[in-house]
């Protein structure tokens, strides 16, 4: 069980709040308990459900709404909300979670297949999937992109464009990271489909192909992508970047939220509305106290010995974790799909929308 005991204080000093007494740190935590400590985690997940709404009264009502979502896999962003949710039970208040792991682009077939209610899907997954008659609908938001194209320290290549005709290690095509790599190197003249040979993995299986030289390149994730720059890697792109420079949008890109099947969301909006809560209530959490990141490493994959690794990760990490669910994130989306179309990798935007509020 990961300690609540992590969660420094930080706010040391600062006014608490009065908080619900039903709302309790996990007793198994296996970390020396700190008083002071304890009341700043009190406090944050007070914050964090306050500020949604949420009420802390039936926070431990007897059962709870069942629910099977997808874990983030090792290497990707999620493992960091996944650790929380189980160090910090409180989070998930009213819901029974049944968690089924997943790499990026297996969870989106997780969802396709009814294994899962709901998965991180973003908008042009979330587009193909309502053009191919799966009617996939993100309810609430996860995380902003922060793929990065990494070389080796000593190597050659300073753009994306040297690496035309080299090998690159990336996601399977069904993640929304390729998706959205691939559009946003369209955004700048480049095919990655035509001008790379471009191999698809998880994030641990391409970390290893460029450990050990196979790939000139990786468009990776984090915390893969700290772990690689931490080891003397180079960054010479990252997609969010790409996307600002060609369409001056200056919004965070916005990569995946929770999708489920639009008549599952309609028809338990209860449960999608504690899941959306729940996402928002963590994302908040790491926002405000991005030293979680750090404070974590081990939980999303990062032994003590990588310490560059785990000094990039309050600023690299933390900061793409969503916490808004609003018209700003909606009009990101919009824009997605709509260079999308015009750039001939969706057929057209499809007839309904792919967000809601629940």
């Amino acid at each position: 069980m990961l300690a609540v005991d992590s969660l420094d204080a930080t706010a040391a000093g600062s006014p608490m709040p009065d908080l619900n007494p039903t709302l309790r740190i996990d007793p198994r935590d296996d970390a020396p308990e700190s008083v002071s400590r304890r009341r700043v985690a009190f406090a944050l997940i007070g914050l964090a459900l306050a500020g949604l709404g949420v009420l802390q009264r039936d926070a431990f009502a007897a059962g709870g709404l069942p629910v099977k979502l997808t874990s983030g896999g090792p290497g990707s962003a999620e493992t960091l909300a996944s650790a929380l949710f189980k160090a910090l039970p409180d989070l998930t208040q009213g819901l029974d979670i049944d968690w089924v792991g997943g790499d990026p682009g297996q969870v989106q077939t997780l969802l396709l297949s009814g294994a899962v209610q709901s998965s991180a899907y973003g908008a042009l997954g979330a587009a193909e999937a309502q053009l191919k008659g799966n009617d996939i609908l993100i309810f609430g938001p996860k995380i902003s992109n922060h793929g990065a194209w990494l070389v080796r320290g000593d190597s050659p290549f300073q753009h994306p464009r040297d690496l035309k005709g080299k090998r690159i290690a990336t996601l399977p095509q069904t993640s929304d990271t390729y998706r959205q790599a691939r559009m946003a190197a369209a955004l700048h003249g480049l095919d990655l489909r035509k001008d790379f040979e471009v191999i698809h993995g998880a994030p641990i299986a391409n970390l290893a192909l460029f450990n050990r030289g196979d790939v000139d390149a990786i468009i990776a994730i984090e915390p893969t992508a700290s772990r690689i720059i931490g080891n003397g890697a180079r960054e010479i792109a990252n997609v969010a970047a790409q996307w600002k420079e060609a369409t001056g949008d200056s919004a965070p890109l916005f990569l995946v939220g929770n999708g489920g099947r639009r008549d599952w969301v309609e028809g338990n909006k209860p449960t999608a509305k504690r899941v959306a809560d729940a996402f928002l209530a963590v994302n908040g959490l790491i926002r405000k106290d991005p030293e979680l990141a750090a404070r974590y490493h081990k939980a999303i994959g990062i032994p003590d010995t990588e310490t560059a690794a785990i000094k990039l990760l309050p600023d690299r990490l933390a900061r793409i974790f969503v916490p808004t669910w609003s018209d700003a994130e909606f009009a990101n989306i919009d824009r997605q799909l709509a260079e999308a179309v015009k750039l001939g990798l969706l057929a057209k935007k499809p007839d309904r929308p792919v967000y809601t509020r629940v």
